[in-house]
């Protein structure tokens, strides 16, 4: 059997080398994450929104440092540990995990907007509703979009699925996210005018798809292809599609937290080869939900 290359880039390049360049100084919120985590840039999009202070720390998922494992046996990343301050009387470093998680906690403990960001949950009298509708798309997100996106990746001719199957099935699952999507008059967003919790669930994807069409040939992506063969319907669903779309890949957050795309190519490629060892890789090949 040929050796798996578990190579990976040591650290971030682009804006996201400034961005963590700005947050390497000792602090006791600590992200552990990976440059080229999709789940970590969600983590890592709510801190620059919020403009919370933090240290970031770079953790090679293939060579887990043995003090990382001891905040998380699990050695996945994100993971962000809580450091007790300076002059707490406590010892105790609390740890999180799961990046729907990990946002929704930073988003709650960090709400004060006269020191940070605006809620990125709407959490004003009477929109319990709303509140909860946006945690029923996060969770839609998270076990429909994210999972096609990895069969889609890693597809091989041994799946049983062809390519065009798999292309169809993920992008069956985008209609269903932007037809929730409130009009593009009121806003570029999920909410309309409101930048929130279920954006950050999918922007970190939405900037990985270039690499459908760069590996995934013939037809990449297929959006443009599903909007000319579509009616009316379907065309103004991929319409509103691109109204998000292009908010998104473009929000400064999103922008600031992104590596150069060239290195994004490199590290996908053992994806596209269905060869990374990768925990939502493995998943992904054995049919099992991501971890």
């Amino acid at each position: 059997m040929a050796t798996v290359d578990t190579t990976v880039q040591p650290s971030p390049s682009g804006a996201a080398a400034a961005f963590a360049a700005k947050h390497a100084a000792p602090h006791p919120l600590k992200l552990y994450g990976g440059w080229f985590c999709p789940f970590v840039q969600r983590v890592w999009i709510v801190l620059a929104e919020k403009k919370i202070p933090h240290q970031y720390v770079e953790i090679n998922p293939y060579h887990k440092a043995a003090d990382f494992l001891r905040l998380n046996p699990r050695g996945l990343v994100p993971t962000l540990a809580i450091h007790p301050s300076p002059d707490s009387d406590s010892e105790e470093v609390r740890v999180l995990y799961e990046s729907a998680v990990v946002v929704e906690y930073l988003d709650e403990a960090f709400c004060d907007q006269s020191l940070y960001g605006r809620d990125l949950l709407p959490r004003d009298k009477g929109s319990e509703y709303e509140r909860a509708r946006c945690r029923l798309w996060m969770d839609f997100v998270s076990s429909r979009v994210v999972p096609g996106f990895y069969r889609f990746i890693q597809h091989s001719e041994e799946s049983g699925e062809s390519l065009e199957e798999v292309r169809e099935k993920f992008l069956d699952g985008l209609r269903s996210f932007v037809e929730e999507m409130r009009p593009a008059e009121e806003g570029p967003w999920f909410l309309g005018g409101r930048f929130s919790l279920v954006d950050v669930m999918l922007a970190p994807w939405a900037m990985r798809l270039f690499l459908l069409d760069w590996y995934k040939k013939p037809g990449g992506l297929g959006i443009r292809e599903a909007r000319e063969r579509g009616g009316e319907e379907e065309k103004k669903i991929w319409e509103r599609w691109d109204v998000w779309f292009d908010a998104v890949t473009n929000r400064q957050s999103v922008r600031d937290t992104w590596s150069d795309e060239e290195d994004y190519v490199k590290a996908y490629r053992r994806y596209a080869e269905n060869t990374t060892q990768s925990e939502v890789a493995k998943a992904t090949r054995a049919g099992r939900s991501l971890p």
